[in-house]
């Protein structure tokens, strides 16, 4: 005999990215925009700012600009990649975005925190949503660069499950170049099966 009620469906747990956002408070927010959206502009402005203090172009023998403005808009629009700002009260105070590597392979670029708002684990709540969106869209691992005078990104990286591709026992600056990353996504969709971009 039913009692006529309905069992209510399975009560889903909130995402790792959903629980992290939600811990921030309700004035938080992710927002999906376009590269040149203008409220992306602050975040490429401050981080072509950033990469100018830190590496001019003695390092890598251009402009921060050069760099940003390196890939098509589209490398960062679904249904290939994605750019993803952290929203507080309807303000970026940090974002990322990933367009394409490889078959099956996002790569993370332009992950970035207002400077005033640095320390409060703002970029990796920004890079966990960005690894859930990867295997949304069907993505299966990330891989990503930091420049060698990015301590902070490093340890984040390497805080958050990335592989160096590098000598960790080196500096930044004794390595030279670009320090690269990996990681291997799980979810569904990031199996072998996946589609792939």
């Amino acid at each position: 005999m039913t009692s006529g009620i309905a069992d209510a469906p399975p009560r889903r747990e909130p995402t790792p990215a959903a629980a992290a956002l939600a811990a921030l408070g309700p004035d938080y927010a992710f927002a999906y925009v376009g590269y040149r959206d203008p409220l992306a502009a602050p975040l490429l402005r401050d981080l072509e700012r950033e990469y100018d203090e830190r590496y001019g172009v003695e390092v890598f023998g251009e402009a921060a600009i050069v760099e940003i403005e390196r890939y098509p808009a589209e490398d960062f629009a679904p249904p290939r990649g994605s750019f993803l700002l952290l929203l507080q009260a309807g303000e970026p105070v940090s974002g990322g975005a990933f367009m394409p590597h490889a078959e099956g392979v996002a790569e993370v670029k332009r992950v970035w925190t207002r400077g005033d708002r640095r320390g409060e684990g703002l970029a990796r709540v920004v890079l966990t949503e960005l690894e859930e969106q990867a295997v949304r869209l069907g993505y299966r691992r990330i891989y990503l660069t930091t420049g060698p005078r990015q301590p902070e990104a490093r340890a984040l990286y390497l805080r958050h499950g990335y592989t160096p591709l590098f000598d960790t026992a080196l500096s930044g600056e004794e390595i030279g170049g670009t320090l690269p990353f990996e990681k291997t996504l799980v979810g569904p969709g990031a199996d072998a099966s996946a589609s792939r971009p």
